[in-house]
């Protein structure tokens, strides 16, 4: 595309989303946690194309975004490409960059390492200590240093919070209803030795509520908070 003269205004393209998939939404170290999140991405990238009728050769640009990177190996976007973030996705087409563009995003929690961190210096006496990767990497803000657990407090402080049963109950209803089922793509996870492979194809979280555990759970984050580990990890 010839760039434009000065004083020239150009009008953006039109832009189409013509397939949507995702995977089923896995619980932490749940029935998805021997994937990585390039597989997850790369699953969830053929389900679109195929789905859009797209010969995958003709995608010009991947945005997928990705939070916990660590351990996925060099360009974890081009990783689930090849197995094959929307705003930018559009704009590169709006403006005639692009023509095919898939936008997406893949994370995986359970396989977030943990670091030693002084180790490449080699361990000497005395104890090492270990970070989660998952916290320092996602789960904690870097601004204010602390966790996003206290953040959401902080939200539901100023009255800006959701019900997590009313929630959950919505969610069920939707799965069971079949709303969700269009969207979902499933994904096959090995049995283990000489077991059958498994397909994963409902949000693992779901099935796992109970309305009343999650009432008489303690307050996680805050002595006098209202958000519990284990609602947040579920939703």
């Amino acid at each position: 595309m010839a760039p434009a003269a000065a004083g020239d205004s150009i009008k953006p393209r039109d832009v189409c989303i013509v397939g949507v998939a995702r995977t089923p939404m896995g619980g932490f170290l749940g029935s998805l946690s021997s994937l990585p999140a390039t597989k997850l991405g790369s699953v969830a990238i053929a389900s679109a194309l195929k789905r859009a009728n797209i010969d995958p050769s003709l995608v010009e640009e991947v945005f997928f975004g990705n939070v916990l990177s660590a351990n996925l190996g060099q360009a974890p976007a081009r990783q689930a490409a090849l197995g094959a973030a929307t705003m930018l996705a559009a704009q590169s087409i709006q403006l005639g960059t692009n023509d095919v563009v898939v936008a997406g995003g893949m994370e995986s929690m359970s396989n977030v390492p943990k670091y030693l961190s002084e180790a490449r210096k080699g361990s000497r006496l005395g104890h090492d200590s270990v970070v989660d990767g998952m916290l320092k990497d996602g789960l904690w803000d870097v601004y204010n240093d602390f966790g996003m657990g206290v953040c959401a407090e902080l939200c539901a402080e100023q009255h800006i919070t959701r019900g997590a049963v009313q929630s959950f109950e919505r969610g069920i209803a939707a799965k069971d209803s079949g709303s969700f089922t269009w969207e979902i793509v499933p994904v096959e996870v090995s049995g283990g030795r000489g077991k059958p492979s498994i397909i994963i194809d409902t949000d693992e979280g779901l099935g796992k509520f109970d309305a009343a555990k999650l009432r008489k759970l303690r307050p996680s984050f805050k002595e006098t908070g209202v958000l519990s580990q284990l609602g947040m990890l579920l939703a």
